[in-house]
């Protein structure tokens, strides 16, 4: 775990903060399932071998830390807006809506909520605690590489335990519903379940009519 992983939690520390709670989100691009996000406040510079950005990990690390982080975390909370919700909304205020989700639902009041992304709001939906954006955060806090890994591997859980069992015929243990040559396969074969964000199929439609 890099050193400077910290830097953005110190200089909070440093200015009299003391609950910083780090906060991503995981699915924004597939076509199908929800989108998920995690807010997770650690202890102060806990050691946690190989934490990164979620999507720089391995399956196999990413579930040895997510028991790790779970285990040890002083507050997490994991959440979620599903396919219909995301349709309704767009996966802008989607997102927004499930990082909201997530941060109210923790045991602890964060002081400030360090969030990835250069974005804290929608159309209709803005992030309502006290918070800043960080670009490339997942790579950059502790505190937001530990939220990006329990957003993904929450997210892969349940495509592969539960929309994959669902759903069979669709694969989605293989995807994770991504964009991929055998989803679209899947599509053109079955069509669209309702897992699917039938707003993220719109050009998959035109190109059947």
């Amino acid at each position: 775990m890099a050193e400077n992983l910290w830097n953005y939690e110190r200089e909070q520390w440093n200015s009299g903060l003391t609950a910083l709670c780090g906060v991503d989100e995981a699915g924004a691009g597939p076509l199908a399932g929800p989108v998920y996000a995690a807010a997770v406040i650690l202890p102060r510079e806990i050691i946690f071998p190989g934490l990164n950005d979620s999507k720089k990990l391995t399956a196999k690390k990413r579930d040895v830390l997510f028991d790790q982080i779970t285990a040890t975390a002083e507050a997490y909370s994991i959440a979620f807006v599903t396919a219909e919700e995301i349709d309704s909304l767009d996966i802008l205020n989607a997102r927004m809506l499930a990082m909201n989700r997530a941060i109210e639902g923790l045991s602890i009041r964060p002081d400030l909520c360090l969030i990835d992304g250069n974005r804290d709001h929608g159309s209709s939906v803005s992030i309502t605690a006290p918070h800043m954006c960080l670009v490339g955060g997942d790579g950059k806090s502790a505190s937001i590489a530990a939220a990006s890994i329990l957003a993904k591997v929450s997210r892969d859980r349940y495509v592969t335990g539960v929309l994959d069992r669902e759903y069979p015929q669709y694969q989605f243990a293989k995807h994770k519903g991504y964009g991929t040559k055998l989803h679209y396969e899947m599509l053109d074969r079955y069509g669209p379940c309702p897992a699917h964000r039938r707003t993220f199929l719109k050009k998959w439609e035109a190109r059947r009519t």
